[in-house]
């Protein structure tokens, strides 16, 4: 197996527990948000962007699982091309993640949601 570089395994085992976080709370929030109002006109755009949130991050979270066994996979070491790929990802994925937070809290303040 291919040893990843520790600081970058740290950053990927976080980056996926913040996806996961993120998928938990958009999914939470849709179906409270759900049980309260119901599916109306004005809930309709919020429930929407709840499940847009949770779609966008479960493939980040797929990626990076998928760049974690390809690189157990690698021999004898890790390709160049495999680490930028790797790390051109972890730089968009903390760029987007922000901004998924955001839209999941600005959705709880506009409902008043837990």
């Amino acid at each position: 197996m291919a040893k990843f570089p520790n600081e970058l395994a740290e950053i990927i085992w976080n980056l996926k527990r913040q996806l996961l976080e993120i998928i938990d709370a958009a999914t939470v929030g849709e179906l409270t948000l759900f049980e309260l109002f119901g599916e109306t006109s004005d809930t309709m755009p919020f429930l929407d962007e709840l499940k847009s949130v949770a779609e966008r991050a479960a493939p980040w979270f797929s990626r990076l699982s998928n760049f974690q066994l390809r690189i157990a996979e690698s021999q004898p070491t890790i390709s160049a091309d495999m680490l930028n790929l790797v790390n051109q990802s972890i730089e968009r994925i903390q760029m987007e993640i922000p901004a998924m937070e955001r839209s999941i809290q600005e959705v709880k303040t506009e409902w008043n949601l837990p």
